[in-house]
């Protein structure tokens, strides 16, 4: 399983009315985590004929993320893929190490050139596989 990870900190702007990370900069998180997955281990040719899109998010909230306090996330691909959609994994932690939310979203590689989806190809499924 190859696995990816990057940390987040978050600032005033991400703060919502309750004090806390807001919803949507989780989600904005889970997509820069995701990416940046796979631009490190795609080969640069497969970066420029496909892209990724998320077609569904399963995310529990745990606890709380506060201004100035980093999250650590980590990112890794769980079951095969099923025809053009791939499932990633995600945990983000705090600095105490306990979990702030778990995330399942589903992606769905896309050729660039027809602007559709394709069954994953056997390289890439071996590449996040390796």
């Amino acid at each position: 399983m190859n696995g990816f990870a990057r940390s987040f900190t978050a600032a005033p702007e991400h703060i919502d009315e309750l004090g806390h990370v807001n919803n949507a900069v989780w989600v904005q998180w889970i997509q820069r985590l995701a990416t940046d997955h796979w631009y490190a281990l795609a080969d640069p040719a497969d970066a420029e004929l496909y892209i990724w899109v998320i077609t569904r998010h399963e995310i529990d909230y745990l606890r709380p993320l506060l201004v100035g306090e980093t999250a650590h996330g980590r990112t890794w691909v769980g079951d095969e893929p099923r025809g053009a959609r791939f499932d990633r994994l995600m945990e983000f932690t705090g600095a105490d190490g306990k979990t702030l939310l778990k995330a399942r979203t589903t992606w769905a590689i896309i050729d660039k050139a027809s602007g559709r989806p394709i069954r994953v190809p056997p390289a890439i499924v071996e590449r996040f596989r390796g």
